[in-house]
């Protein structure tokens, strides 16, 4: 791509009274720091309000002086809408106020939408999610349902992805969804070198139920640290349930039952995610055949590792490499949609 025709993607964050300024720099951390090979930023993040340009209020001791307007939206590849704690009747009745209404309305057809945890009240107030899937906060997802019951709430996930809107649980699931969306545009290598200047880790295990309120384990009790980290060693080799059991010394029962405990899963559903995550990479990284990429991941069987991709991705390895091969190796996307 030569420098004339280069446009790199134009994300705007739209900052709402209320707002947590945690939220609010997410998309900046994350999507500030993509490069292609020359060295030009693969984003150009915005942030905008829904007046003209001046300070919003935050749930902190200070405002953030914003200085863009809603035109700004009008302009987005990517919208981004983060939580704010003063939705007032968006969040009490699930209606937009006129001044949100109006500003939304400047958001191109086709533009991609997503929302940091209680931000999703914006995107279903606005009638974007009826029929659709999506998540928020776990603590706030009874409310979110019984609000807006046409939406299909899953508030186990860190975040969903549903093509063009993207939603997020809580608060730090925003950098997961943030992270998602590059690996979505440009491959694993470019998400995994943003999440480790960013000092977090690629893709977190498990979904929201690790964080909901339960009784916390007696110190003494041993966790099941050990034995995840002895499986990912050795995903490319048969691993029973008895054999992580034993890497805790503890019998297959309560292994099973700590390991829920921590991972919010079965040991089982836990391995197949890791294998499906290690075949994502492999399929996105190497020339490897199908086969090898397979048995390389603990599939066994390239039919077996089919399979379990289109249950979980929705698509075939091979239609996952040829997508994200291209996207990995593209330097930019312009102005396009993933």
């Amino acid at each position: 791509m030569t420098q004339s025709t280069f446009r790199p993607h134009r994300v705007v964050v739209l900052a709402l009274d209320g707002l947590l300024p945690f939220e609010l720099g997410i998309p900046h951390r994350i999507f500030g720091r993509p490069k292609d090979a020359e060295g030009r930023h693969l984003y150009e993040v915005v942030t905008c309000s829904v007046r003209p340009p001046g300070p919003v209020e935050t749930d902190a001791d200070f405002s953030i002086q914003v200085e863009n307007g809603p035109e700004a939206l009008a302009t987005a590849d990517t919208v981004i809408v983060p939580a704010s704690y003063e939705l007032g009747p968006v969040f009490d009745e699930g209606v937009l106020t006129d001044e949100l209404a109006t500003a939304l309305a400047r958001i191109r057809p086709g533009t991609r939408l997503a929302s940091i945890c209680t931000g999703v009240y914006v995107l279903a107030a606005a009638g974007l999610l009826d029929g659709r899937p999506a998540t928020t906060h776990w603590a706030e997802a009874g409310h979110f349902q019984r609000l807006f019951p046409r939406i299909k709430v899953d508030p186990d996930v860190l975040f969903i992805d549903d093509g063009d809107i993207l939603t997020s649980a809580g608060v730090a699931a925003g950098i997961d969804l943030c992270l998602h969306m590059v690996r979505r545009d440009h491959g694993s290598t470019v998400a995994n070198d943003v999440a480790r200047r960013t000092v977090v880790p690629p893709h977190r295990d498990g979904g929201q139920a690790q964080y909901i309120h339960r009784p916390v384990p007696e110190p003494q009790l041993a966790t099941t640290t050990a034995a995840r980290a002895w499986a990912l060693g050795r995903l490319h080799a048969p691993i029973q349930l008895r054999d992580m059991a034993e890497q805790e010394a503890m019998s297959v029962r309560t292994f099973t039952r700590r390991f829920r405990e921590e991972v919010g899963m079965s040991p089982g559903q836990w391995l197949t995610q890791q294998r499906v995550e290690r075949a994502r990479h492999l399929l996105e990284s190497t020339d490897l055949s199908m086969d090898q990429v397979a048995r390389d991941a603990g599939f066994g069987t390239a039919q077996s590792m089919r399979q379990h991709l289109q249950a979980a991705l929705g698509v075939t390895p091979t239609t996952y490499r040829r997508t994200f091969r291209t996207a990995a190796t593209v330097p930019a996307v312009g102005g396009a949609q993933a």
